[in-house]
């Protein structure tokens, strides 16, 4: 018998997936656009801004209609949108695919963190840690997959086309079993600035996403330029940072249920603080590696936490609270990694990660935000 728990950690799963698999098909989409760089950047740009776009309106059909209804139609546009990807014929039309796909990501993201809270709320212990932990299984998944369709020789267009078959069914078969949390402010504004409650949430979210983004964007060019490691070497990086990371989501929850989430929050910003700087410090293979994986087993329980909080805060309604936080995690995933790169630029990249450690020690501060108001341990 399927449970809402159950229904949302799916939802979690089709969602990394779906990433996932779009991703690990850029190099053919771009090869077959004849995309340069400078081009792809301005294509994936699209997805960020619909993500963007989507967060503040997301936060208000939430309020308006539920998160389980909101989760299902944001996946459904996520799923209609994988297909034009592949069909897009030039780099105007692959931009307006990607801005529809992000729209559809980012309203997904934030209506099924919101069913999440819902859940662990009523069930009254974290689970949010675990979910995020589904969606990083989805995404080494979709991988995966995308590499073996590769290797198959599949075209783009017929794995797009039966990779959206897979979240698309996934959502209607589990669509009656989520929660129903609508009602909660039906003339709440679409937009509002995050108020002062969530700023702290907000600032953790930043600061773990920066570390985040770096150590997909950054990991591999540290080891092969800095420490001049072999290629195969070099990706070793992010696949120690992902592995501590899903490590720690599936991890996550029953050591909030022990010890509270500011404890951990502010345990994992010490973690990824110290193992990274050691790493970056003594700057050999082994040290930084373990400095990534570090950063992944540090950083693995903050977003989960924060967006638990965030959905938490009296007088603000769930679904505009988890979209203000999520724009700020957002944000950090976008600015990060180039400010990262420009300041790399002008000094090392060595240095440049040694943002990082700053960050992940302030989240060790912040981390009083973190604590729940009401329905699981503080």
């Amino acid at each position: 018998m399927l449970t809402p728990r159950f229904a949302i950690s799916a939802i979690f799963f089709v969602n990394g997936l779906s990433l996932a698999g779009w991703v690990s098909r850029i190099p053919a989409v771009t090869a077959g656009l004849g995309l340069s760089r400078a081009e792809l950047g301005t294509a994936l740009l699209g997805m960020a801004v619909g993500a963007l776009l989507a967060f503040p309106v997301t936060g208000y059909l939430i309020t308006r209609f539920g998160s389980a209804r909101v989760t299902v139609a944001f996946g459904l546009i996520l799923s209609a949108a994988l297909p034009l990807l592949a069909l897009a014929p030039n780099l105007p039309l692959l931009f307006f695919a990607l801005l529809l796909f992000g729209v559809g990501n980012g309203g997904m993201d934030v209506a099924m963190n919101a069913q999440g809270v819902e859940i662990e709320r009523r069930l009254g212990k974290p689970i949010l840690s675990g979910l995020h932990g589904f969606f990083s299984l989805g995404g080494l998944a979709g991988a995966a997959l995308g590499g073996a369709v590769a290797a198959l020789g599949t075209t783009v267009p017929v794995h797009f086309a039966l990779a959206a078959l897979v979240p698309a069914s996934v959502l209607l078969v589990v669509r009656g079993t989520l929660l129903p949390d609508a009602g909660e402010a039906v003339n709440a504004p679409v937009f509002v600035l995050p108020p002062r409650a969530l700023w702290g949430l907000g600032a953790i979210a930043f600061c773990a996403a920066v570390g985040e983004g770096a150590m997909a964007d950054w990991s591999a060019l540290y080891l092969r330029e800095s420490l001049h490691t072999a290629v195969g070497t070099a990706a070793l990086g992010y696949a120690a940072f992902s592995l501590t990371m899903l490590i720690g989501r599936f991890s996550g929850d029953a050591l909030v249920a022990r010890f509270g989430a500011v404890a951990m929050v502010r345990l994992g910003g010490v973690v990824a603080s110290l193992g990274l700087g050691a790493g970056l410090l003594f700057d050999t293979v082994p040290s930084v590696m373990l400095g990534f994986a570090a950063v992944g087993l540090g950083l693995a329980v903050a977003v989960p936490l924060v967006f638990g909080a965030a959905g938490r805060v009296p007088g603000i309604p769930q679904g505009t609270a988890v979209a203000a936080v999520a724009t700020l995690a957002y944000s950090g995933f976008l600015v990060g990694p180039p400010l990262l790169g420009w300041l790399a630029e002008l000094t090392t990249l060595r240095l440049a990660l040694t943002v990082v450690v700053v960050l992940s020690a302030l989240i060790v501060g912040l981390a009083g935000a973190a604590r729940p108001k009401s329905g699981v341990r503080t």
